[in-house]
Parts: structure tokens; C-alpha cells; sequence
């Protein structure tokens, strides 16, 4: 009997162990996607799922009552569904059925190489995975690369979309006064100057979370540098577009945004005469999540109106 205690020990500590180096190595995959997110997806409520869309496998979570009306969100650039999930809180205790897809390139959906990942053909992708849910209208937003693509959604298919929300949205004619580059960055420093950048009070990111960053940008980053080269083309942009735009529109910004500052919010929301403006003091270009406590409640105000 003590033999067999001390081999369940060992086996435990060995586990133990493997599972520490695991960490150690590869925090992203293995702690944050097989650790984190699936307990967060099983405290949301929310159900991870996929489907084929034009040929492409698409990720998607979905969560909140089968009976309520329909909202979407679209992430950004490097972004994935779950960073959703705080916010989607809000929305789902007000009754709605929130669907969060990961991009093709993003997240766990497919990165075939014959995609362009440019924001009209992410479009094209969001319209049809609206089509593969069975969903005529819907309120639809989107974060950063991920608004500008939702404009494009709004422009071309206007009675597909109830009410639109744009959170620290792309898509104006304005040339970033930062390197582009950072989001692929390429070694520690890079990595701390992008996050300083996402943050206004940024968290100091541990060497072992660095490294598994950049092996993980070393991966993937060539999604990530086709979609900034299409967007820094000058095709496609903004300026014309919102001031076609009929339905309610919600225009969301950080105080502290440095990616895309305040000034943009505000040309975005005079272009639009019948949007609504909110500006969350203390947040940065992640507002919705990283200040979901204040962004939820304001956009569930929005689309309840």
C-alpha cells in the first residue's frame, strides 16, 4: 500500500511538473487557450462551434438565450472571439444571442494561404457567415480592424444590419503615427512597445510570455502583415463611407486610445449625423475589453433603444 501511495505521488508530481514546463514554454496555448478560455466559456454559458464558410472553416462561440435577437462582433487584428466574452456578458443579461466568430486567419478558424485577409474579403466572410446562421438582421459591431470591416458589412448589405457599434474603429484617411511593424513584433522590447501601445496602464510581460508570443507571431504573422498591407493601400477607407450610412450607429472610443486617439472617434461620429458618441475615460483601444464594466452597459442602452 505505501508503494502504491508513493507512485501515485510521483505520477502526480511528474504530471505536475510537465505540466509547469508546459506553462513554461508555451503560457499562450497552453495555459490562456487550454486553460483559461475554456473555463471562461463554460462560466459565459457560451458554446464553441464551428462551420464552413465559402470553403473555410469558422470558429465561432455562441452564447445567451436561443430566442433573443441577434447580435454579432467582429474582433480585430490579432484578435480572436473569446477577448469578447466580458463584454458579451452585458448583452446576454439583457436577453440577446451573441455570436462571436474568428476571423479567417484568427483565432482557431482556418488561414488558408489563397485568403487576401484585406477588410473587403473579411467582409465578404462576415456577410456569409451571417447567411450560414440563418440570420436576416442583426445589431453587428466590431473593435479596430474589425469596425472598419463592419462599416464595409453596413454599406454594401444596410438591411442586414438593425443598429451597427463601432469600438475604437479603423477605416479613416489618417496615416499612423506609430510602427505598423510592432504587430509582428520580433523580439522582448517590440512585444512591451505594443503593449504599451493596446494599454494605458500596461502590465510588465514576463520573458516566458515574450518568447511564446513571438514563437506564436513567427506562426501566424504573415496573416497579420497581408491584412496591414491591404489596409495601408489607402483602398477602401472610411471617409465616404459613413456619411451613407442610415441606420443608428453607436461610435465607442477610449479616452486613451494611442492606436487610432480620440480625434478619429470624433471625425467618425461628425460624419455620421445620427450617430451616438461615448468616450470612456481611463480606457484604451481595447475598450470594450479591458473597460467592459463601462463599454457593456452603454451598448446595451444602444441597441435596446
Amino acid at each position: 500500500m505505501m508503494k502504491r501511495r508513493k507512485l501515485v505521488w510521483c505520477l502526480c508530481g511528474a504530471l505536475a511538473i510537465l505540466a509547469f514546463l508546459g506553462i513554461w514554454e508555451r503560457p499562450i496555448t497552453g495555459l490562456y487557450f487550454k486553460g483559461v478560455i475554456p473555463v471562461r466559456l463554460i462560466l459565459a454559458g457560451a458554446q464553441s462551434r464551428s462551420v464552413t464558410v465559402n470553403g473555410i472553416r469558422i470558429h465561432y462561440d455562441v452564447l445567451g438565450p436561443a430566442s433573443g435577437a441577434p447580435v454579432v462582433l467582429v474582433h480585430g487584428l490579432g484578435g480572436h472571439a473569446e477577448e469578447w466574452l466580458s463584454f458579451a456578458h452585458y448583452l446576454v443579461k439583457a436577453g440577446y444571442r451573441v455570436y462571436l466568430p474568428d476571423l479567417p486567419g484568427y483565432g482557431r478558424s482556418e488561414k488558408p494561404a489563397g485568403f487576401s485577409y484585406s477588410v473587403p474579403d473579411e467582409a465578404v466572410m462576415v456577410v456569409s457567415f451571417l447567411d450560414a446562421m440563418g440570420l436576416q438582421q442583426v445589431d453587428l459591431g466590431g473593435i479596430s480592424m474589425g469596425g472598419w470591416i463592419v462599416q464595409i458589412v453596413a454599406r454594401d448589405h444596410p438591411e442586414r444590419i438593425r443598429k451597427l457599434m463601432l469600438f475604437d474603429s479603423a477605416g479613416l484617411r489618417e496615416q499612423p503615427q506609430w510602427d505598423t511593424r510592432l504587430f509582428t513584433p520580433s523580439n522582448a522590447g517590440e512585444v512591451r512597445q505594443l503593449n504599451a501601445l493596446l494599454y494605458p496602464r500596461p502590465l510588465p510581460v514576463p520573458g516566458f510570455v515574450a518568447r511564446d508570443i513571438l514563437r506564436i507571431t513567427g506562426q501566424n504573422g504573415w496573416v497579420i502583415r497581408r491584412a496591414v498591407a491591404s489596409m495601408l493601400t489607402g483602398r477602401d477607407l472610411s471617409d465616404d463611407l459613413l456619411p451613407t450610412l442610415k441606420m443608428p450607429v453607436l461610435i465607442a472610443w477610449g479616452a486613451e486610445d494611442l492606436i487610432f486617439p480620440l480625434h478619429q472617434g470624433e471625425r467618425m461620429h461628425s460624419l455620421v449625423p445620427q450617430s451616438q458618441f461615448a468616450v470612456f475615460p481611463g480606457c484604451g483601444h481595447l475598450s470594450p475589453i479591458e473597460c467592459a464594466g463601462q463599454v457593456g452597459p452603454r451598448a446595451v442602452e444602444f441597441v435596446k433603444q
